[in-house]
């Protein structure tokens, strides 16, 4: 039987609703930073945005034709990034039209997606190795961050953009330099395959969740493992720092959410609601929420409740001489901490008839002006109370005849193609005028050493 914590009281974290909708695992989850939308991908080829306003429909997107690995929403909310088994990154606006453009990104499985905090970049992770850059509006590639011999699961940007952390089957976590693309320190110690990584909101650490089911937080001043906490019974699949940077939120095959106060060193909570596999999980912006996903083809709603307005603090470092002590005070095990399970049931948003609106895949174009065209954001305190209220009505079916779907594919790759060819032509005519130029410098060069010019 699951022990729960004898506290009914507010600081424990309680399960305010769950959705369903996926139709095979949930794989991550991430909220709009307005507070309006929760998104979630799944290995059923679908991109799911769950909208928290009354009245407002769930929307599936689709347009993936393999499992979505991973998704994240941009700083400002106007876009959401996938990444896909099918080998492509897809942009979407989150609206009911879902309106997509495509990145042939990568030669296997994209693992993860991340965007800057000006949300100017996109970074991806994948299965052939690799690391990329691309731009977001221009939807180009910039680079490629390559050194990892294996598939690399995970890749995040730091919050001021000037670092990547990356981690990786091949048992490291790379640190890269975004201005020289060059790799500047690599953690050697895992003895597992690196599931998810995080920068802590201030940027002087690096949290890993990892296959050996431990969590390791690493100092990137020191270059040294500064917390390894070895409480879960199973891999780790995700892992989230609180906004205060005071706690770190961790999903795991052991079926558990489990929550580290970081400042303390030790486990803070155990939370159970997830029947099989935790393999997602997220803070809100705010910290007031908190989201998870699972093998159980749920995404669940929390509210945090217990108190975290530190505003990032500093994780203590050790003296050398305190280090190796401190890592024995860290090393956390399954003892310990509060347990919280379901105790009541929590709202179901979905309904007798969950039909989702099945919205196809649409290229387009970024315009400049995005931002104005689109809904302005709220105020996320504004927004706060939104799930008292919330109620998510009967969701409409798609009805496009299989033919005319089939047509538009078509179409899409076709456009693809161009696009591609397009971009090639503009490299070749680049290539071409340089070409050009130097050709006639040269000529001119030529042209004053056979004719001098007369100083006269």
């Amino acid at each position: 039987a699951v022990v729960s914590t004898q506290s009914t009281g507010k600081e424990d974290p309680t399960l305010e609703r769950h959705f369903k909708g996926h139709k095979d695992t949930v794989t991550c989850c991430h909220f709009n930073a307005n507070m309006k939308q929760l998104a979630s991908s799944g290995m059923d080829s679908t991109v799911m945005v769950w909208n928290f306003k009354p009245q407002m429909r769930a929307y599936r997107f689709l347009g993936h034709k393999d499992a979505v690995m991973s998704l994240k929403f941009s700083p400002s909310g106007h876009l959401l990034a996938s990444a896909s088994r099918d080998r492509t990154i897809r942009l979407w606006i989150p609206s009911v039209k879902g309106e997509s453009t495509v990145f042939k990104a990568h030669t296997n499985t994209v693992r993860s997606i991340d965007f800057s905090a000006d949300g100017q970049t996109l970074l991806s992770s994948s299965d052939d190795k690799t690391i990329k850059l691309w731009t977001v509006h221009r939807q180009k590639f910039q680079a490629s961050l390559n050194g990892h011999v294996n598939w690399v699961k995970t890749a995040k940007f730091s919050s001021d953009g000037r670092l990547v952390a990356s981690g990786s089957d091949d048992k490291t976590l790379k640190l890269w330099d975004i201005a020289s693309k060059e790799c500047i320190h690599t953690f050697f110690e895992h003895t597992g395959f690196i599931n998810d990584v995080e920068f802590h909101p201030n940027g002087t650490c690096v949290a890993s969740g990892n296959s050996d089911s431990s969590v390791k937080l690493w100092d990137l001043r020191m270059k040294k493992l500064l917390q390894h906490y070895q409480a879960h019974g199973s891999a780790v699949n995700s892992v989230s720092f609180h906004p205060s940077g005071n706690f770190l939120l961790t999903a795991s095959s052991d079926s558990t959410l489990k929550i580290m106060d970081l400042i303390e060193g030790r486990l803070f909570y155990t939370l159970h609601g997830h029947k099989g596999p935790a393999t997602a999980a997220a803070f809100s912006s705010t910290g007031e929420y908190f989201a998870s996903g699972g093998a159980d083809e749920q995404v669940m709603v929390w509210k945090t409740n217990f108190k975290g307005e530190e505003s990032k603090s500093s994780i203590p470092v050790p003296t050398k001489k305190e280090h190796h002590h401190k890592l024995i005070d860290s090393n956390i095990t399954a003892q310990g901490g509060k347990e919280v399970s379901v105790l009541s049931q929590p709202k179901d948003c979905t309904v007798s008839d969950p039909t989702p609106v099945n919205v196809g895949p649409a290229l387009f174009n970024l315009p400049p002006d995005l931002p104005n065209q689109i809904e302005e954001q709220t105020n996320p305190d504004k927004d706060a109370g939104m799930f008292n209220n919330a109620i998510t009505t009967p969701l409409e079916p798609q009805s496009i005849p299989p033919q005319l779907a089939a047509t538009l594919e078509h179409m899409v790759g076709q456009l693809d193609v161009l696009t591609q060819t397009v971009s090639i032509l503009e490299q070749r005519l680049t290539m071409t005028e340089n070409k050009l130029k130097e050709c006639l410098d040269n000529q001119q060069m030529i042209s004053l050493k056979i004719n001098p010019v007369d100083p006269s």
